[in-house]
């Protein structure tokens, strides 16, 4: 039996999903808990990585078993054992051939900021801090350039390798709500801190460092030098992840 799960992490403590030895990580807690659950070894596949530091409100992840558990009982069965940065919260059964990663067909990232010129401890663990007056409609205008098909090489951070730097974004908006920003992108897939680059190039346009109409041309550049600053991650979210071909068009997604 293929289990699907959805699980929500705080990243503060954990160094990103993907199991290191000696490290404290998402896929090493659940894989953990997992077997307990289930009575013998299980490794959890993720919808795709995440950083040390980088939040989740809707990651997914399948795993293999026998055992007798339903799909839909996981959460219950492994959140007592859960640290409290890491829970399930969903569980369902999916056909033998899927694959949380390559089945995917989008994934939405939230970058959350405040403006403010001084630092509030109780946000500041969970959104960057942005110090500087910003042009919230400039920062709207920008981010429409990233909305279609397009080579994101200028919005990649070096160390991952990857055949091709083209990726589809369908949607890119920055909301604000009193002193805090959303930055909110949705695509087929991300570079790596491709979207931290992209809320750090955003920032800079909002303050007037860049201006909203270099953006195009910075894509077309493919010169990371030329984006924006690559902002810290812990105001970054994986928000969502879709599977529009489960069960005829079903999405599993963060229900936050």
């Amino acid at each position: 039996m293929k289990i699907l799960l959805t699980i929500e992490y705080l990243g503060t403590n954990l160094h990103g999903w993907q199991w290191q030895p000696g490290l404290r990580t998402v896929q090493g807690e659940l894989n953990r808990v997992l077997s307990q659950v289930c009575g013998h070894s299980v490794n959890a596949e993720a919808s795709g990585r995440t950083d040390a530091g980088v939040h989740a409100m809707g990651q997914t992840a399948h795993f293999v078993t026998d055992c007798t558990i339903p799909a839909e009982k996981f959460p219950f069965a492994c959140n007592i054992l859960l640290p409290p940065d890491i829970k399930i919260l969903a569980g369902r059964t999916v056909p033998d051939s899927f694959h949380a990663r390559f089945d995917a067909k989008q994934k939405t990232y939230l970058y959350r900021m405040y403006l403010s010129s001084h630092i509030h401890p109780l946000r500041d663990a969970l959104a960057y801090q942005v110090v500087y007056r910003v042009d919230v409609e400039k920062m709207r205008q920008a981010a429409q350039a990233f909305v279609g098909t397009h080579d994101f090489k200028s919005f990649q951070a070096e160390g991952n390798p990857v055949p091709s730097t083209m990726r589809t974004v369908s949607r890119a908006d920055v909301i604000q709500a009193g002193d805090e920003l959303l930055f909110e992108v949705t695509g087929n897939g991300f570079l790596y801190n491709m979207v931290r680059i992209m809320a750090g190039t955003l920032i800079d346009v909002g303050r007037g460092k860049l201006r909203a109409e270099d953006v195009p041309a910075i894509i077309e550049s493919r010169d990371r030098e030329r984006a924006g600053f690559t902002a810290p991650p812990h105001g970054l979210y994986l928000k969502s992840v879709e599977y529009p071909d489960l069960d005829g068009g079903t999405s599993v997604s963060s229900i936050l």
